[in-house]
């Protein structure tokens, strides 16, 4: 979010809609990793999947390995900081659910892409590109090469 002072005033304004296309590769990669981390043989490996479907927006300044890759950044909109891992759970919340659902076959199938595929239409739809889990945790994903910020510590 872009601030600007006049007169003792904050005046706001939303950063522009993150490519749809670049969020969408993010998320692919950020899958890719979700998928190695469940084939591991280990009685957990389907916790440490949905653990890090979960947290991986909270790592690097907001940013999954998926977004670091691509450029991208989760920020919280009401304070411009980079999202925490309380934001990323919350945006990723209905992801997990879908992961869930993935798990059941069939019909656990048929809902989970019900659920991936309305947060998929959200994402283009929505004019800031925001999902339901965005929503939720009062973030936006930006693109890093087209907006200027400074960097928290």
């Amino acid at each position: 979010m872009l601030v600007a002072q006049e007169g003792g005033l904050a005046i706001s304004t939303a950063y522009p809609k993150a490519n749809s296309l670049n969020r969408f590769i993010a998320k692919f990669l950020d899958f890719l990793v979700i998928s190695a981390l469940d084939q591991i043989p280990l009685q957990s490996s389907m916790l440490a999947a949905l653990t890090y479907l979960l947290i991986s927006d909270g790592f690097s300044q907001g940013r999954s390995i998926g977004k670091q890759l691509i450029g991208l950044q989760a920020r919280v909109s009401e304070n411009d900081v980079a999202a925490s891992f309380r934001e990323s759970i919350l945006r990723n919340f209905p992801l997990a659910i879908a992961y869930i659902l993935i798990q059941i076959p069939i019909v656990g199938w048929v809902l989970g892409l019900i659920v991936l595929g309305f947060e998929s239409l959200l994402l283009i739809g929505n004019p800031k590109g925001n999902r339901v889990g965005d929503e939720l945790a009062g973030t936006q994903v930006i693109d890093q090469k087209m907006t200027t910020f400074s960097q928290e510590k």
